[in-house]
């Protein structure tokens, strides 16, 4: 008789929720990386969630809001205290899907949870985060509408998005901060320097996301928003798919494909962080869920060192308009 694979339970931070990991991660649901059929992506949700997941990660502009239908969708029924909702807010999209910039003012942080929580048909959100940090609004000022509206009981707990450590510091002295979602992977491991230092001397969570560099690692297609992505263009798409390819054989040994060998290297930076992978199919599905029992040694994990050593991706993580966006990008001073 088989033995059911069990996720692993761990919590965001000192302060939130305890959540299962690997989390999932929806935005693949509403066509970032192509079409999925609305009937298709509810059964990919049901899949984690009858497996034992509880953290769904979303935003509000995945799919202009079509993403949170979809989730509405997948909980109907369902007890929603067994699910924790992670949601991002303020990325502004024209009628075309085009970026806009963002808005994390106080007062449109109010309105785009009403929208968040009709849309969801929930009464409150678990984890409530602006997508980016907006330059035109101090982070106390976003924070602190946030720290109202868990007060209010709309919210359970704050997180933040791609920012540095030095803006992590300036929300953590206003309200506790759960979480900050962050890319990490093999490819993108810049966060080690000073930001998952100062997440830890604060007892903030990381929830990595990118943990497959968007399906680089592990054989994804170039469908979707990869197709503007620098690792997919200029001969980087080749190089960065040979470095994956260098795990094959470890992979092998353990039993295990390249991406879950990805996923459980990010797993064991450490207890804190929390990998999210996204999931357009049941098989992906099923294998982000076996993932948790690929346990990494000492010796596999210097060998994972060896064969992909930091920084030996070619292209930066997104297109240079966006990269100008990322406060986790910028030095501190």
């Amino acid at each position: 008789m088989t033995t059911k694979t069990q996720l692993t339970a761990r919590r965001l931070g000192r302060t939130g929720p305890a959540v299962s990991s690997p989390g999932l991660g929806a935005m693949g649901l509403s066509g970032a990386y192509g079409p999925v059929r609305d009937d298709d992506g509810v059964r990919v949700l049901h899949a984690y969630l009858d497996d034992g997941g509880t953290l769904l990660d979303t935003g509000d502009f995945y799919g202009s809001g079509h993403n949170e239908l979809l989730i509405r969708r997948a909980l109907a029924g369902r007890d929603r205290d067994e699910v924790v909702l992670s949601v991002k807010f303020g990325a502004l999209r024209g009628p075309d899907g085009s970026h806009a910039g963002f808005d994390a003012r106080p007062a449109a942080v109010r309105n785009f949870l009403t929208y968040s929580l009709r849309r969801l048909r929930v009464d409150h959100v678990d984890v409530y985060r602006p997508a980016r940090l907006d330059p035109a609004v101090p982070v106390e000022e976003t924070v602190g509408a946030i720290a109202e509206l868990v007060e209010q009981g709309y919210v359970r707990h704050v997180g933040l998005s791609e920012v540095g450590a030095a803006t992590i510091r300036r929300a953590a002295a206003v309200a506790p901060i759960c979480d900050v979602q962050l890319e990490y992977s093999l490819f993108s491991r810049g966060i080690e320097d000073e930001i998952l230092p100062a997440c830890r001397e604060l007892g903030i969570g990381v929830t990595a996301y990118g943990v497959l560099s968007r399906g680089l690692i592990g054989g994804g297609t170039t469908g979707g928003m990869r197709a503007a992505a620098p690792r997919f263009q200029d001969g980087n798409r080749e190089h960065n798919a040979a470095l994956a390819a260098r795990l094959a054989d470890l992979a092998a040994a353990k039993d295990a494909t390249i991406a879950q060998l990805a996923i459980a290297w990010v797993a064991s930076r450490g207890e804190d962080i929390v990998p999210v992978v996204g999931a357009r199919r049941l098989d992906q599905v099923g294998a982000l869920i076996d993932s948790v029992r690929v346990s990494l040694g000492d010796d596999e994990l210097a060998r994972i060192e060896e064969l992909i050593p930091r920084g030996a991706a070619k292209g930066d993580r997104y297109p240079s308009r966006h990269m100008a966006d990322l406060d986790s990008e910028r030095p501190l001073g």
